[in-house]
This record gives structure tokens, C-alpha cells and sequence, in this order.
């Protein structure tokens, strides 16, 4: 008999838990998994593929605009929130779908329910105990509310998707990925956008050049950047109007206000105290580079921990934990040189090293930029400008980082990561024919 009811029990169907649980299944452990939402977690139900879909439709507003530049003649313009809501919800629908089939097939048990640790190799779910040799926390994060009055009458980006009607005018407070991008797809919509940020500049910890190109674009665009503000409360007016009230003195009117000030992981209720695993000082759970606790059958993967908070960096968490526990192949995951994108309107992406990042920890650099006017722009008579940086060792020639804020920038990062992995050169850059007329180009012929 069995000593216990699984092998594996993952808590969270996000997309490092399912993952985690797949390829566990695949190499013929018992495995079983919790989630108390929907299956597909932060990123399939309320983050990075709904998100993109909305940003592909506010894009629509851009395209449409320039069309006559290009021949063609359109008639009236109208937007309606509902049709494009409903559409991005039923593909929600349909990927949580495909994932909950993903496991049925793989042959993991699914409760659908809250579960928290009970024990040592103890989870109770649905009413009951159940005991597995690993437990994995897999729950994410969530958005960040604010302590202060009146927090609660704003909104997050969980909620965004299910808007009865958009916005006449919206607050958004932050200056993060998730503050730019919904600020970007809220303007382009036609919402009248204000945007507070805590810090002196948008987007923390990036290559200092693209926020700042992104911050001159927003503010030519029409929305309204505060920098260096606070909210300090909110309250609703008689006529259901919000007004934010910061600590410059100001308040702003407002039809709705968005929280994006970061996220917190999933850790409270867990039980973790039960088994005397302390949080870090953040509210993650602690784990090494291998997603292992200081308890040999407890492990946690994805944005409930200290490390990078990417779904793909936790689906590659998930995977490389199930092949070195039941697999027979321990596997770490690096969390260096990870390729991220902002899909603001222009996007930016980045990999490796920003400048200053370099300067520190390297020394000497050297530092390759294009400045381009989009050759799209050109005939729409836009005058937006894509921003390209390649930073380099200046003893080794090797590319450390790139970044980009322009016309499809993540996609053509996303090559780019591939040769700073490979730690190749600026020389092989150099020696590498431009593809032309395209935009990617250019990262071959700094010089």
C-alpha cells in the first residue's frame, strides 16, 4: 500500500503549477492539484493574454487614424467596449479550457477548491486530508491595494476585464509594466487618462533611455503624468464621481481609479506556519535556485517566490522541479539574461544589462544607440520615434544587453536575447547582413 495519497500535490493551477503537474504526471507520479479560481492563473485569466488582447485592440485606434495616409477611405469610427470585453473573456474561457483538459489527460486529479498545509506531507482541500510526499505552492501574486481611506473605491487589473462600460476618465496610479500598459490601452480607447507615479520616473529598473522616451510619447499623446506624486485618499462623490485627492494638495475627478503599484505573492492562509516555514520579509515563500524550502518535501515555483514574477520563467520553474524530483534529472532554472517586454503603446523590451547595470558591474562599456523614425510612421506623418541600444563589454566586444522601445519591439527582442545568451559579439552583430526595410535592422548596423 501506498504511504502516501500522492506523490506530488500542487496548490495553485497557474501556469507553473500546471506545468509542474504535467510533466510530473508524464514521467508516472500521482499527482493531484487545488486552485480555489480558475484554472490558468494570473496569466490565462486575468493578466498577460487578456491584457494583450486589449492591447491589440486599442491599437486598432492607431491604425484606423493612419489608414487614409495609406488609400484607404473609411467611414464613421465607433468603438463598442462590450464586443471586444465579451470576445477577450470567451478566449479566457476557451484557455482555461484547454488547460483543465491538459491535466485531465495527463491524468491529474483536479480539486476545485482552497487548499492549505495541514502538516508535514498534509494538505486539507475540499473538507478533507490528504497526504503527498511533495507539496508544491504554486499560488502567484496578486495586485497591490493601497492602506489608506477610500482605497476600496478603486479598482485593479483583475477587475479591469469585467468593466460594464469604460471610463470618461480614469486615474491610473503607477509607474510599473501594468500602470503603462493599462494607461496606454485606456487613452487609446478614449478614455481621459491621468497617470500618478509614486517615483521621479515611469518604469523603475529599465533601461533609464526607453522610459524615458515612453514618458515624452505619453505626455505628446494627451495623457496627464504626474511624477513624484502620491495619492493620499479617495472618496466618492454624491453623483458617483471619484475624487483622489493627493499630496501635492490637488484632487482629481475621476470615473475610475486603477491600482498598479505591484503585487504581492499568494502566501497568507497557506498553513505555512503550521509547518514552521517563516515568509521573507516581502510575504514570499523562501526557496533556493532549485524551488526547494529548508523542508526536503515542500517547494514553491513561479510569483509566489522571491525571483522573477514572468510566467514563463515560472512554467520553466514548474518544469525543471518535476524532472528533478521524479525524472531523475535535477534541473535548475537561470534567472539571469530573461527577456522582458512592456506592451505599452509604443512596447519596450529588454534583455541582459541596462548601461548603469553594465557600468557597475563590469566597467567599461561601450554604447551602441539608433534613434529612427519608423519608415510607417513616416508616410502617417507621425512623428514618434523608435529608441534601439545595444550595450557591450568593452574587454570582451560581447553584448550584454538590448533594449528597445518601438514598433514591435518584444518580437524582435525576444531573437536578440537568443545571441545575448549565446554571448555573442557586437562583431558578430556587425558581420550579420541587415534584413531591410525592417525595423530589426538596426541592430546590426550600429556603429
Amino acid at each position: 500500500m501506498a504511504r502516501f495519497d500522492f506523490d506530488l500535490f500542487v496548490i495553485g493551477a497557474g501556469s507553473g503549477g500546471v506545468r509542474a503537474a504535467r510533466v510530473a504526471a508524464g514521467h508516472g507520479a500521482r499527482v493531484a492539484i487545488a486552485e480555489a479560481d480558475r484554472v490558468g492563473g494570473t496569466c490565462v485569466v486575468r493578466g498577460c493574454v487578456p491584457k494583450k488582447l486589449l492591447v491589440y485592440g486599442a491599437r486598432f485606434a492607431g491604425d484606423l487614424a493612419d489608414a487614409g495616409r495609406f488609400g484607404w477611405a473609411l467611414g464613421p469610427r465607433r468603438f463598442d467596449w462590450a464586443v471586444l470585453r465579451d470576445h477577450v473573456l470567451a478566449e479566457v474561457d476557451r484557455l482555461s479550457a484547454v488547460y483543465q483538459t491538459t491535466l485531465d489527460t495527463h491524468g491529474v486529479e483536479t480539486f476545485h477548491a482552497r487548499a492549505e498545509i495541514a502538516g508535514p506531507h498534509r494538505v486539507r482541500v475540499d473538507g478533507r486530508e490528504v497526504t503527498a510526499a511533495h507539496v508544491l505552492v504554486a499560488t502567484g501574486a496578486r495586485p497591490l491595494v493601497p492602506d489608506l481611506p477610500g482605497a476600496g473605491l478603486g479598482i485593479t487589473s483583475d477587475e479591469v476585464f469585467h468593466l460594464p462600460a469604460l471610463p470618461g476618465r480614469a486615474v491610473v496610479c503607477g509607474g510599473g509594466y501594468i500602470a503603462n500598459e493599462f494607461a496606454g490601452i485606456f487613452h487609446a480607447l478614449g478614455v481621459r487618462v491621468t497617470q500618478l507615479v509614486r517615483a521621479g520616473t515611469l518604469l523603475r529598473g529599465w533601461e533609464p533611455a526607453l522610459a524615458e522616451r515612453l514618458l515624452s510619447i505619453a505626455i505628446a499623446r494627451g495623457i496627464e503624468v504626474r511624477l513624484n506624486t502620491q495619492v493620499e485618499a479617495v472618496a466618492r462623490a454624491g453623483d458617483g464621481t471619484l475624487r483622489v485627492r493627493c499630496d501635492d494638495g490637488r484632487t482629481i475627478e475621476a470615473d475610475l481609479l486603477l491600482w498598479a503599484i505591484g503585487r504581492v505573492p499568494n502566501a497568507d492562509g497557506l498553513g505555512l506556519e503550521a509547518v514552521g516555514l517563516a515568509r521573507s520579509p516581502s510575504g514570499a515563500v523562501p526557496v533556493d535556485r532549485a524551488s526547494h524550502t529548508r523542508l526536503p518535501w515542500l517547494h514553491a515555483v513561479g510569483d509566489v517566490t522571491d525571483r522573477i514574477q514572468l510566467t514563463p520563467v515560472a512554467i520553466r520553474e514548474g518544469h525543471a522541479l518535476a524532472d528533478s524530483l521524479f525524472g531523475g534529472t535535477p534541473a535548475e532554472v537561470e534567472h539571469d539574461c530573461v527577456p522582458s517586454a512592456v506592451f505599452s503603446d509604443p512596447p519596450i523590451a529588454s534583455v541582459g544589462l541596462t548601461e548603469g547595470e553594465a557600468r557597475n558591474r563590469l566597467g567599461p562599456v561601450r554604447v551602441f544607440t539608433s534613434d529612427v523614425r519608423p519608415l510607417r510612421h513616416v508616410l502617417a506623418g507621425r512623428q514618434e520615434r523608435a529608441l534601439l541600444k545595444l550595450v557591450v563589454d568593452a574587454a570582451t566586444d560581447r553584448v550584454v544587453g538590448v533594449h528597445m522601445i518601438g514598433p514591435d519591439a518584444p518580437e524582435i527582442v525576444q531573437a536578440a536575447a537568443i545571441a545575448v545568451r549565446a554571448g555573442l559579439t557586437k562583431a558578430d552583430f556587425d558581420r550579420t547582413v541587415a534584413l531591410h526595410p525592417t525595423m530589426a535592422e538596426e541592430l546590426v548596423l550600429m556603429r
